[in-house]
């Protein structure tokens, strides 16, 4: 089992940055493929990023490709998320997610076995 807990959320003006943490408890981390997910109020879990377990590969939706970069580092137990050039689009919840295989399918929440709380990051114009 994998235990997740995301940090690094807060407040930030259009435009400006952020670094996501999701610190995962257990000695299998580096097992586990990655995916980070957001959710805005009245609004479906929506894919952002995932990296596959060794940090070799990632994919990232439209939405944020080129703004936002996946990684892990595996001899920390964490994955990150850093968020540049940030939209008043971009508000919502943001939540890490583990998966114990790899599914065809990293963009659905089906995909993955383990959520954490989720961290708020809202963007202001």
């Amino acid at each position: 089992q994998v235990q997740l807990v995301e940090s690094g959320g807060g407040l930030v003006q259009a435009g400006g940055s952020l670094r996501l943490d999701c610190a995962a408890s257990g000695r299998t981390f580096s097992t586990y493929n990655m995916g980070w997910f957001r959710q805005a109020p009245g609004k479906e879990r929506e894919f952002v990023a995932f990296i596959v377990w060794s940090g070799g590969w990632s994919y990232y939706a439209d939405s944020v490709k080129g703004r936002f970069t996946i990684s892990r580092d595996n001899a920390k137990n964490t994955v990150y998320l850093q968020m540049n050039s940030l939209k008043p689009e971009d508000t919502a919840v943001y939540y890490c997610a583990a998966a114990q295989t790899l599914h065809a399918t990293v963009v659905v929440t089906t995909s993955y076995d383990y959520w954490g709380q989720g961290t708020q990051v809202t963007v202001s114009s």
